[in-house]
């Protein structure tokens, strides 16, 4: 368990199936006001957010979020994970079913505060994603727990597309050794204009820079699913942000852009960060502070005036 010092508590806890996943609360330093299920993106954990959700939770709102399936301590604390668990182990349908647990979870917690769904880069595409299934997981009841859904340079589609080749050869491989590890590299100075933040990445012990053939496949095709078929599926009454940089060299902002155009929702927001990488969070010059708190006042200005009332 993390020391009292830290500005969050940890624990290991049992998802779908007994999974176990690593987890942090970071509570609002005043009365929450909402709270947040938030979730990282391909190939990091929940660590690297920690600055953002400090942060966040000075202006009350209170985060809960894990290490993926797959991913960071989850996948790699050798004492607590799960004995099947490996890196990049993980599908779609894993994906949906764990994020609709923690929401459920959260919200059995914090009964009577708005609950806000958001997620950075892979973790974007997975709560985009989240409300539009034809079918569980999750169900009707879990979509209409969110009070709102915050996409963050979300895998829509990659900046640079795979080769189709190269995706309907891995798909073959997936059906046959899901599991098969495949080198899927991001290169760290993609991320952000701060060397600081692209240094960290080459030396972090949780992450590596590989999945296997069927998360890969499932994350790739997620996204296309989403833009072209399910993105009909979204509750009007839903309110969306999307946010992007415009030099993202990973996922392409023009697909956000195009998602956004499609989306039938009645309250909804693009915001385009000129000259932003990938990781608008972890961006130089007041960058990130603007970022952080364009979220912040979008969760504010969403909380139902009947719990503000109570407050």
């Amino acid at each position: 368990m993390a020391p009292r010092s830290l500005p969050y508590v940890e624990a290991w806890l049992s998802g779908p199936r007994g999974h176990q996943f690593y987890t942090r609360t970071y509570a609002a330093t005043r009365a929450a006001r909402a709270t947040v299920v938030f979730i990282h993106g391909f190939a990091e954990h929940v660590g690297r957010h920690e600055h953002a959700h400090r942060y966040w939770q000075t202006e009350d709102i209170t985060i809960f979020t894990f290490d993926q399936r797959g991913f960071g301590r989850t996948a790699l604390d050798a004492e607590h994970k799960s004995k099947d668990a490996a890196y990049g182990k993980e599908s779609f349908e894993d994906k949906m079913r764990d994020v609709e647990f923690w929401v459920r979870h959260v919200k059995s917690q914090h009964p009577d505060l708005p609950l806000f769904l958001a997620g950075h880069s892979m973790g974007g595409g997975t709560v985009l994603s989240f409300p539009t299934q034809a079918k569980p997981p999750p169900s009707k009841e879990s979509v209409e727990m969110l009070a709102g859904v915050i996409g963050m340079s979300p895998l829509i589609l990659q900046a640079t597309p795979a080769s189709r080749v190269l995706r309907k050869a891995g798909a073959a491989v997936a059906m046959i050794a899901p599991w098969l590890p495949f080198p899927a590299e991001v290169p760290p100075e993609y991320l952000s204009h701060d060397p600081a933040v692209n240094d960290a990445v080459h030396s972090d012990p949780l992450i590596k820079q590989h999945g296997t053939f069927k998360g890969l496949t499932d994350m790739l095709n997620m996204g296309e699913n989403l833009l072209y078929g399910s993105y009909k599926n979204w509750p009007k009454k839903l309110p969306v942000l999307i946010t992007h940089g415009t030099q993202d060299k990973v996922t392409s902002h023009k697909a956000s852009e195009e998602l956004y155009g499609k989306l039938d929702a009645e309250d909804k927001k693009l915001s385009l960060y000129e000259g932003a990488y990938h990781e608008v969070m972890n961006e130089p010059d007041g960058v990130k502070e603007r970022f952080w708190d364009e979220c912040i006042a979008w969760i504010h200005a969403h909380i139902p005036e009947a719990q503000l009332a109570r407050l």
